[in-house]
């Protein structure tokens, strides 16, 4: 991976991207929802994991985009907008208000729909493209 400007300019400018997204999208899920459980957080980790198959499937069968606009997206907007620290923040919090059920709840759903999300993304772009 090179380390040239236009590199660098391209993660820094999908960061921040991703970043207000990401706060947009936790706070008008947590109008939606409430902020009692980590909604949010849940909430962009699939939506980005689902981004991230998409993207790289896509990449592989229809489209051989510049490193600089592979960067932007899934270093910069993907990297800004999900929040893999927030969700072990989030998971540890509830685990020390003793919320266990919800804690083990939380982390079993994380991974599994996030994971999913990705793998549907990935058909997705398959039955789309190829």
């Amino acid at each position: 991976m090179t380390f040239s400007p236009a590199m660098l300019l391209a993660v820094a400018a999908g960061g921040a991207a991703g970043s207000v997204a990401r706060f947009v999208t936790m706070a008008v899920v947590g109008q939606w929802f409430g902020t009692a459980f980590p909604y949010g957080t849940l909430a962009v980790n699939v939506i980005g994991s689902l981004a991230m198959g998409i993207l790289v499937e896509w990449w592989m069968l229809a489209w051989t985009p510049a490193p600089e606009v592979r960067a932007l997206l899934a270093v910069g907007v993907l990297g800004g907008f999900t929040t893999f620290s927030t969700f072990s923040l989030d998971l540890v919090v509830l685990m020390q208000r003793g919320e266990m059920v919800s804690a083990a709840l939380y982390m079993v759903v994380s991974v599994v729909f996030s994971v999913g999300a990705l793998f549907a993304g990935l058909f997705l772009v398959r039955g789309i493209v190829g």
